[in-house]
């Protein structure tokens, strides 16, 4: 029994706690600042075939802004971010579909033909404020509803994913 009551009380010194503290907190930094991963066909990189980007690497892209009116806000919205295909070409993405994944686990197949010039982009900005997990953000792919009547369909809609956290080129057979 004694040796018991030794094991239960060595892993709580206070250096061991701190430790044990300090990595958590290094972990969950780690891990909030990506906002969105990139895998599947893709150049690769130090990590593989994985892109990892904080928003600061996504700002770092060319800036993109438009306005529209969505099925899911009221009246017009601005917009800006990155257009899906300046960031499918920055990762080197082949041709295929897109598994566009969203921090509920919901996910759509996007084709990556849709990333053209005057497209969709993946918003992190609405309105010039950040969106909150709770107003679709941090990140939403957004079609130009308004500038294009072909957008204005169920399929393109649900294409529109919002909470964006993750997406996986997967390449053509």
């Amino acid at each position: 029994m004694q040796r018991f009551k030794k094991l239960l009380v060595a892993p709580t010194t206070p250096s061991f706690l701190t430790g044990i503290i300090l990595l958590a907190m290094v972990a969950s930094q780690a891990m909030a600042d990506t906002v969105l991963t990139v895998t599947g066909d893709v150049t690769e990189t130090a990590s593989g075939h994985k892109w990892h980007f904080e928003e600061s690497d996504l700002r770092a892209l060319p800036l993109v802004q438009f306005e529209t009116d969505t099925i899911w806000t009221e009246g017009t919205q601005v917009f800006e971010g990155v257009s899906l295909a300046a960031l499918l070409s920055h990762v080197g993405a082949g041709d295929g579909n897109l598994l566009a994944t969203a921090a509920n686990d919901y996910t759509v197949t996007i084709p990556t033909s849709d990333a053209v010039e005057n497209g969709p982009i993946i918003a992190y900005l609405r309105n010039g404020e950040k969106m909150s997990l709770r107003d679709k953000g941090p990140l939403w792919i957004v079609y130009p509803f308004s500038g294009n009547d072909a957008y204005k369909t169920e399929e393109y809609y649900s294409r529109s994913i919002w909470q964006l956290d993750r997406i996986e080129v997967v390449a053509n057979e």
